[in-house]
């Protein structure tokens, strides 16, 4: 009897610590079910092959643009990735093109807002379905709007820069316009104002005419600046927001015979103002390489997809290596100013 009670108790305590070992291996199983699920959650070792991501400039017609979809193309080239690059060849058309995009499912959409009141609907819509919105040149726009926003630069600084040269180029006297692309342009706006409070600030002889909207039109800033130069011709300086702006306002000014008598400067590519440079009818232009920010756009994507966004993170693009956050925007430090003396470096 006492033998058989022995062997009892032995595989009584043989079955709890097999039960107990095996709570331990369930609970061990457990954890590691749960830190996969949580990587695959976050993404985590994702790629851009992994998503399927889409790119939308402002508009296709224009060189500036041209340079983003290069950038694009380059990024596809060197990462075997199939990144979708499209838009309306006019800005207008924009929130239209994006809301066709919603039809299909994507994982992200790269936008540079042409009219942000107009897309902000359309990009409330794209991530109420679960799309990750990352726009740039829209510091201001309604962070409802979209993910993360990833500027080249403070805009401020780039507006007050434009305001430094055109007052101490023109002597700190006299009348001066400014051209943005569209009044509702959230960036082109943001510049003007910066520039227009430095100069009230520190050229108060300084006097702005107005601010004109030219749709990112060279035709339309051209005409713009014969008719206001016609009408107030003691204008000294002109401000251009779009690439195209400068480039219509120093046909102009070439035409009336005012070259080297009224200051230009603004945004533009050497493409499309290269001439007016070497003539010294473009004082000089600012610009961020559109590539880098398209590529800066598609590694912000996936960071994002990934939940892996951060402060001082690498976006992999010139520029945009050591992103900083500022009220919830993240800037890199990609602005150039380019003259006749450096043009050839920055030759697109």
């Amino acid at each position: 009897m006492k033998m058989k009670k022995f062997l009892r108790v032995a595989m009584a305590l043989t079955l709890s610590a097999s039960l107990l070992a095996g709570c331990g291996a369930s609970s061990s199983d457990k954890k590691l079910d749960d830190k996969k699920t949580e990587e695959k959650k976050s993404g985590e070792g994702k790629t851009a092959k992994d998503y399927k991501i889409a790119v939308v400039p402002k508009m296709t017609n224009i060189a500036w643009f041209q340079r983003m979809e290069d950038g694009v193309k380059e990024y596809n080239k060197t990462n075997g990735t199939e990144i979708f690059y499209g838009g309306s060849a006019e800005g207008a058309g924009q929130a239209a093109y994006v809301e066709s995009l919603l039809s299909e499912k994507w994982d992200a959409i790269c936008v540079v807002p042409f009219d942000s009141e107009a897309l902000a609907p359309v990009l409330q819509k794209a991530r109420a379905q679960g799309i990750k919105i990352i726009t740039h040149e829209a510091a201001s726009m309604d962070a409802g709007s979209r993910d993360a926003d990833i500027e080249a630069f403070q805009n401020t600084a780039y507006g007050e820069n434009f305001m430094k040269q055109l007052g101490e180029k023109s002597g700190g006297k006299g009348k001066y316009i400014q051209f943005v692309g569209s009044l509702t342009s959230v960036s082109h706006n943001q510049w003007a104002d910066a520039a227009k409070a430095y100069q009230e600030k520190n050229f108060p002889d300084m006097k702005c005419v107005g601010r004109y909207e030219t749709g990112d039109d060279t035709t339309s800033s051209y005409n713009q600046t014969k008719e206001l130069l016609t009408a107030n011709p003691d204008i000294v300086a002109i401000q251009g927001s779009a690439s195209t702006d400068v480039v219509g306002a120093a046909q102009a000014v070439t035409e009336m015979g005012l070259a080297g008598k009224v200051t230009i400067v603004g945004t533009s590519l050497t493409s499309i103002s290269k001439q007016y440079v070497e003539k010294g009818t473009i004082a000089s232009f600012s610009v961020w390489d559109p590539a880098q920010a398209g590529q800066a756009m598609i590694n912000m994507a996936v960071a994002e997809l990934n939940d892996n966004v951060k402060e001082g993170m690498d976006l992999g693009a010139k520029g945009y290596n050591k992103i900083s956050l500022v009220d919830g925007v993240y800037y890199g430090d990609a602005r150039v100013d380019v003259t006749k003396d450096n043009m050839k470096d920055y030759d697109f």
